[in-house]
């Protein structure tokens, strides 16, 4: 493995650990920024596994775009493509005023992340 895709991982496992921290919280919920590093998470490891291809990726947030780069090399990942059309949206949106992320909506992005961070991990042979 690339010493670059370590990073990337741990970058995404950052965001993971700061999603999964959020949704715990009891008090003054954040279903903002859940959602933002749920996706966020989703994002570096779609990026995780273009970077170990040598697949150039550029500057976006987009899932759909990242997903359909990967699916050569993963493409059993289409699978996942409704849920990234779903997560993409909080890329974005929730770090500025007029854009609130419901407790369904943050719990189903952090679903999604669960799912997909799970069988990125075993692509690569991580526990």
């Amino acid at each position: 493995m690339k010493a670059s895709t370590r990073e990337w991982i741990a970058k995404a496992e950052e965001d993971f650990a700061v999603a999964t921290s959020l949704a715990r919280r009891r008090k003054k919920p954040l279903w903002g920024p859940l959602a933002f590093h749920a996706q966020q998470c989703v994002e570096k490891y779609l990026k995780v596994r273009l970077n170990e291809a040598g697949v150039s990726f550029g500057k976006t947030h987009n899932l759909e775009q990242l997903l359909v780069l990967a699916l050569p090399s993963e493409p059993l990942w289409a699978a996942f493509q409704p849920a990234f059309a779903q997560v993409t949206q909080f890329a974005v949106e929730p770090r500025y005023p007029g854009f609130n992320v419901t407790k369904p909506e943050a719990r189903q992005a952090l679903g999604h992340c669960r799912r997909f961070r799970l069988e990125a991990r075993q692509g690569f042979g991580l526990s």
